[in-house]
């Protein structure tokens, strides 16, 4: 199917869904979040085992277009709270819930929404003229799109405080200093950096790798105790499964795994 505002594929195992609407900084209007749900929604019965989101042009996403949302008789805005309700938050449940690992490629600035949207992806690779800003503060605003959650579990409380009331651009390799994302590379390397890392993740044994990020995302809430638990009911699955043995069987003949992601 067409789409307005994103590019979207599946190609040899690897989903690609590039945000396009660079003339607007490939910020979020209605359009987009619509399209964007569709795609995601395509991702897995298309046979897809990693996805990468990116941006089309000079930057990854600015976030919202304010120029869409409508403004009442008197200056007040739209009910924000029922945009993030119906966008924002299905959004980054969608990227956190999707059994394959997400690849955020930051090609650029990524701003408000579109930092935060960036770091629910399992893995964040940006160029090193990329950015990140939490632009909320200066709109009298807090961070959304799992901001207030994600970056402090990510920096700390003092990073994440700082970054949240300041608003200040971080660059990527100080992101990546921070351990705020996974890695920064240089602006001539970043599209093949990123194909290769999609076309490892691609051929990785994707229910492992799914169920790895699934219990890593879900230990914050738990004790250690109940951690250990999980660790050994999903190693009894993935114990039996076709891509197990067949990582076994590679090792032990001393050759390449075939995984099929089963």
């Amino acid at each position: 199917m067409g789409y307005e505002t994103i590019g979207f594929s599946v190609a040899q195992g690897i989903a690609r869904l590039t945000l396009n609407r660079p003339d607007k900084l490939n910020s979020f209007n209605t359009t987009m979040h619509g399209e964007v749900r569709a795609a995601l929604s395509r991702v897995m019965p298309e046979g897809a085992r990693v996805l990468v989101l990116t941006g089309a042009g000079r930057a990854f996403c600015a976030g919202q277009d304010l120029g869409d949302r409508a403004v009442a008789p008197g200056g007040q805005a739209a009910d924000l709270g029922e945009s993030i309700e119906k966008n924002y938050k299905p959004l980054v449940l969608a990227l956190r819930r999707l059994p394959l690992p997400v690849i955020a490629a930051v090609n650029g600035v990524a701003a408000g929404a579109g930092a935060n949207i960036a770091l629910a992806c399992d893995l964040v690779i940006a160029t090193r003229s990329a950015s990140f800003i939490q632009s909320f503060s200066k709109l009298g605003l807090v961070p959304d799109s799992g901001g207030t959650w994600t970056l402090p579990r990510l920096v700390g409380n003092a990073r994440a405080l700082g970054l949240a009331l300041l608003g200040d651009k971080l660059s990527a390799s100080d992101a990546e200093a921070l351990g705020m994302i996974w890695r920064c590379v240089d602006d001539v390397a970043f599209s093949d950096t990123v194909e290769a890392l999609a076309t490892q993740l691609a051929a990785a044994p994707t229910r492992g790798l799914a169920r790895t990020k699934q219990a890593i995302y879900e230990s914050w809430g738990r004790s250690l105790d109940e951690q250990l638990d999980v660790e050994r009911d999903l190693q009894r699955e993935l114990g039996r499964t076709a891509d197990y043995a067949e990582g076994v069987a590679a090792f032990t003949g001393k050759r390449a795994p075939h995984f099929t992601g089963q």
